[in-house]
C-alpha cells in the first residue's frame, strides 16, 4: 500500500493542474492579505472560497484521476493484492496531493503577512483543517462515483450535480423551508438539516472556532445556543469525520462486489 501511495503521489505531482490549484490559492491569499492587512479578515474571506472551490476540485480532479488510472488499476487488481489496499493507496495519494497543493498556497502568504502583522496560527490551522476535511469527503465521493459509473459522462455529471446540490441548491431549499415554517420552533430541525450538508458543517466548525457571532448565521447560532462553542465544535468535527466514512463505506462495498 505504501508503494501505491508513493507511486500515486508522484504521478499526481506531475500534473500541471495540481500546481495551478496551488498557485490559485497563493494568488488569492496574497491579494486578500495585501488588501486587508488583517489576518482574521483574510481567514474569513478564504473560508468562502474554500467552501466552494475545494469540493468542486476534489470531485472533478478525483474523477479525472480515477478514470485515467482505470487500466493501471485493473492491472494492479490482477495481482495478488487486496482490493482495498489498491484503492486505499490511490485515495491517500490523491488526498495528499490535493491537500499539499491547497495548504501550501494558503500558508506561504500568511508567513509573509506575519512579518508585518501578528497571525493567529490556530485560525490558519483550522482553515487548513476545514480544507483537508472537505478534500477527504469529496475525494471519497469521487472514488464512489468513479466505481459506480463506468461511463465518464455519467460520472462527471453526477459529480457536478452533487457539488451543485451541496454548494448552492441545499441552502436555497433550507431557507425556503425556514421561511415557510417560520412560526414553528425550528431549532432541532435546523440542527438536523445542517448535519446533512458537509459544506455547512465546515462553515459552522470554523466560525464557532473563530467566535464571530455576527457571521455565524442561524445554523451557527443554534449550535452555539444549544451546544456552546466547545461541544458545537466537537459535534461538527465528529459529523464531518462521519461524512468521510460514509462515501468510503460505499467505496468498500462497490470494490468488494464489482467485477473488474
Amino acid at each position: 500500500m505504501k508503494k501505491i501511495i508513493v507511486y500515486s503521489l508522484k504521478d499526481l505531482l506531475r500534473s500541471n493542474w495540481i500546481y495551478f490549484y496551488s498557485i490559485f490559492f497563493l494568488l488569492i491569499t496574497s491579494a486578500l492579505a495585501w488588501m486587508s492587512q488583517d489576518p482574521l479578515k483574510v481567514v474569513v474571506s478564504l473560508l468562502n472560497i474554500i467552501l466552494i472551490l475545494v469540493p468542486l476540485v476534489s470531485l472533478l480532479f478525483g474523477l479525472v484521476y480515477i478514470y485515467n488510472m482505470r487500466e493501471f488499476t485493473e492491472l494492479l487488481l490482477a495481482q495478488p493484492l487486496p482490493r482495498m489496499q489498491v484503492f486505499g493507496g490511490q485515495f491517500a495519494g490523491l488526498v495528499i496531493a490535493l491537500a499539499l497543493s491547497c495548504l501550501s498556497g494558503i500558508t506561504i502568504p500568511f508567513l509573509l503577512l506575519r512579518l508585518q502583522h501578528p497571525v493567529e496560527w490556530s485560525q490558519v490551522g483550522m482553515l487548513g483543517g476545514v480544507g483537508l476535511l472537505l478534500t477527504l469527503i469529496f475525494s471519497a465521493m469521487a472514488f464512489f462515483l468513479g466505481l459506480r459509473f463506468e461511463n465518464r459522462i455519467k460520472g462527471f455529471a453526477a459529480g457536478f450535480m452533487i457539488w451543485l446540490f451541496f454548494a448552492v441548491i441545499y441552502d436555497g431549499i433550507f431557507l425556503w423551508l425556514l421561511a415557510i415554517f417560520q412560526n414553528y420552533p425550528l431549532e432541532k430541525f435546523t440542527l438536523a438539516m445542517s448535519w446533512m450538508n458537509p459544506i455547512d458543517l465546515a462553515r459552522t466548525l470554523l466560525l464557532l472556532q473563530l467566535d464571530i457571532s455576527s457571521l455565524l448565521g442561524y445554523t451557527g447560532a443554534v449550535f452555539q445556543h444549544f451546544l456552546g462553542h466547545f461541544w458545537g465544535w466537537v459535534l461538527s468535527s465528529a459529523l464531518l469525520i462521519l461524512w468521510v466514512a460514509l462515501p468510503w463505506w460505499g467505496v468498500r462495498r462497490l470494490a468488494s462486489r464489482k467485477d473488474f
